[in-house]
């Protein structure tokens, strides 16, 4: 990509102006306002509930609950059935299975008299005792036999006890909550049986497939409308609770139902990164050869679903070692079920392993980055597969240049500036690159115009800007001709926004559907009395314009070819998946996040004073959206590391610090320096564009980095996160 690399997001006017249009902003005539009314216990069962008084407010028109809800067709499906991943059936029945799930749902003609009618509902329980601290319920672990669940082992089991010098440690990583602006909302609506969602989804085909499951209805029936989100980092993947009730609600008046939650039920409703305990085992000679590695993950999820992810995947094979062992185990507590969340897993994974390597190469006496590269990994050992291309060395060098690694001491609390300990540490990331299967609507239209459509979602990454990028490169139309229409139902089928997957997904279809509209095109021209009797094979197209490439004298733009056929439009669409050819490589994005800290040795206060992080991710497609990507990615690594933490009182299992004054995420003055390199070396096998994946992994292996790096100012390692200054003195 080169003409079109460096272009500007094509939403950002829309999104600085005001003008880009938000799920809970559309205007909906006769819209009316709904709002959930929360359990105030853990666990239990609804003793009663008394609506009266709220039913008798000015301006409701409804309050439903379990005594009274019209229940859906799909309700009475298999209980454990997964829809778009959640199985929890809002008032199915009397049960209360974690603190503030929907036990009512408000509705009335305005705002403010929904809120006040929703104050005055009481219910009275009959508890249970609830459990919420995975610390005093890992007696009750529990393996799931599937392939992400199932203990993985190469060559002696656990073969690190052998080594001459072991490593045995324990990490901990809390509840970290998603947070984006935008809060969780939807509108909903029917038409006769057939529903229609303006909603926050990070997948459109998913909560199509989900509410039709939910309501035993066609797939085709559902609409669903999620063109922009204001951030969702993992919330989105799931068909929630509250959508589910709002559309209860609207089909039950057969009005327009807006629901937004409040600040409060996005620390309980819509998922979280689940509070993990990891044991590091690793083994290695004393020249620094790792002879075993194991990897054991014990982390929650909720009572009514087995939620799991890949928090052990990436010490698989990420070093070169014989003797490798991994377990997984989860823990139903009472709580709302987790959810993926940015880097999903190997985040997690990524600050136990990486904490662990640079724990290891102390006591070795080594430099951490040298440990590394004596155990880089040639090949994927897990699939026993060459990679389709790996730069991560390129990755270390550039960072350990950028971030000034020369003056890091391996004795740690020796550097200092005035009366700061100076600390330099990395961490390594990774993630898979897949390819789904995407289709793309290319058109051209008769006034120059290039239109691509498909149903995915701009979650944030710069998805149309990169649709936009690749069909103005390919096309040689300027990108400001190019138009997206994304985000909605009716469109050709993309995939949901998450795991890096899109722009290897889309792009390939974007790119796909560009060559093959192309071809029309020529084949159209062929028939052009300028290019009679010369094969299409001779004819190229540029920049709007049909030459032969044996008289260049003969052209015809792309604008007259449609006008003189009469046509308004020119169209192809066009599916795009994998080859076979993808699946003998292990195909794998990978990272390098350099930090500098600042640790005042007085009063234990940490400064970021410089990130430096590095990726192989293939051709960069646009420089400014990938970078923003990185940049995003470190700040969250920074959260993790520094400062995010759901609190829990677990006395009642509700949330303590469940606002933005108490959990506390990274600002603007939390990050003095930052710096961000791409290899930027196409990859021959991952798709037509040579890309891999950026998003998760941009945000894999901050974390340890962090911790890495205050070990080195301090000699204090912190193997709990956050990594607060109580930690430290």
């Amino acid at each position: 990509m080169s003409k079109t690399s460096n272009i500007n997001r094509v939403d950002g006017f829309a999104k600085v102006t005001g003008s880009a249009t938000y799920s809970a902003e559309y205007k909906t005539p006769g819209v009316v306002y709904a709002c959930l009314v929360g359990s105030t216990i853990a666990k239990g069962r609804i003793k009663s509930i008394d609506t009266k008084k709220a039913e008798w407010a000015p301006g409701v028109l409804a309050v439903i609950t379990h005594l009274n809800v019209d229940k859906p067709a799909g309700y009475e499906k298999a209980k454990d059935k997964r829809n778009f991943g959640q199985p929890l059936q809002v008032f199915k029945d009397d049960s209360v299975l974690y603190y503030d799930q929907p036990i009512a749902l408000v509705i009335a003609d305005t705002f403010e008299r929904m809120q006040y009618a929703a104050s005055l509902i009481k219910a009275e329980y009959l508890k249970e005792e609830h459990t919420t601290d995975l610390n005093k319920a890992k007696d009750k672990e529990k393996k799931i036999d599937t392939d992400k669940g199932n203990d993985y082992h190469r060559g002696i089991q656990d073969g690190y006890k052998n080594a001459e010098v072991v490593l045995e440690e324990e990490y901990k990583i809390p509840t970290e909550v998603h947070n984006p602006m935008e809060l969780a909302n939807i509108i909903a609506k029917w038409e006769g049986n057939k529903p229609s969602l303006f909603t926050k989804s990070q997948g459109v085909e998913g909560t199509r497939k989900s509410v039709a499951g939910v309501f035993g209805i066609p797939v085709e029936d559902v609409s669903v409308n999620s063109e922009y989100l204001g951030g969702a980092f993992g919330m989105g993947l799931h068909t929630w609770p509250y959508e589910i009730a709002a559309l209860i609600g609207a089909k039950k008046l057969n009005r327009p139902v807006k629901l937004v939650l409040h600040r409060e039920q996005m620390f309980t409703n819509v998922g979280f990164r689940p509070y993990t305990i990891q044991k590091m085992g690793l083994g290695a000679t004393k020249d620094g050869k790792l002879t075993g590695l194991t990897h054991e993950a014990v982390a929650m999820t909720s009572s009514y679903e087995d939620f799991m992810e890949g928090t052990v995947n990436m010490s698989r094979f990420i070093y070169n070692c014989d003797n490798v062992s991994t377990r997984y185990r989860i823990v139903p507590l009472d709580t709302c079920t987790p959810i993926w969340m940015r880097g999903p897993g190997e985040a997690t994974g990524s600050f136990a392993l990486e904490s662990a390597m640079d724990e290891l190469a102390h006591k070795l006496d080594m430099d951490p980055i040298e440990f590394r590269k004596r155990n880089y990994a040639e090949k994927d050992l897990e699939q026993n597969k060459p990679w389709s291309s790996k730069y991560l060395l390129d990755c270390y060098e550039a960072g350990m240049e950028r971030i000034g690694w020369k003056n890091r001491n391996n004795k740690p609390g020796t550097v200092k500036e005035g009366d700061w300990l100076v600390g330099y540490g990395m961490g390594t990331g990774t993630f898979g690159s897949y390819r789904n299967t995407s289709t793309v609507k290319a058109k051209f239209l008769v006034d120059g115009t290039l239109v691509l459509q498909c149903s995915v979602n701009d979650m944030g990454p710069g998805t149309a800007t990169m649709m936009t990028a690749i069909g103005a490169e390919i096309t040689g139309i300027p990108a400001e001709k190019v138009v997206i229409e994304m985000g909605k139902s009716g469109l050709p089928k993309g995939p949901t926004q998450g795991g890096s997957a899109t722009t290897s997904s889309v792009g390939s279809a974007v790119h796909d559907a560009c060559n093959l509209l192309i071809s029309k095109a020529l084949g159209l021209a062929s028939e052009n009395q300028n290019f009679k009797n010369i094969p299409v094979t001779d004819l190229t197209f540029a920049n709007g314009t049909i030459t032969s490439s044996k008289n260049s004298g003969k052209t015809v733009s792309l604008i007259s070819l449609l006008n003189d056929n009469k046509l308004e439009e020119l169209a192809v669409e066009k599916e795009s998946k994998g080859t076979e050819e993808a699946k003998k490589y292990s195909i794998y994005s990978f990272s390098v996040h350099f930090v500098k800290v600042l640790v005042n040795q007085n009063l234990g206060k940490i400064r970021i004073a410089h990130v430096v992080s590095c990726a192989d991710i293939g051709t960069v497609i646009n420089q400014k959206t990938s970078a923003g990507q990185m940049f995003g990615g470190a700040v969250g690594g920074i959260g993790m590391g520094l400062m995010e933490a759901l609190e829990i009182d677990h006395r009642f299992g509700r949330p303590i610090n469940n606002n933005f004054a108490d959990y506390h995420v990274p600002v603007n003055a939390d990050i003095e320096k930052q710096e961000v390199f791409f290899v930027n070396k196409k990859d021959p096998i991952s798709n037509p564009m040579g890309t891999k994946g950026l998003g998760e992994t941009a945000l894999v292996g901050m974390a340890p980095a962090i911790a890495n790096a205050v070990f080195n100012a301090t000699g204090k390692r912190v193997r709990d996160l956050p990594i607060t200054l109580d930690k430290i003195l």
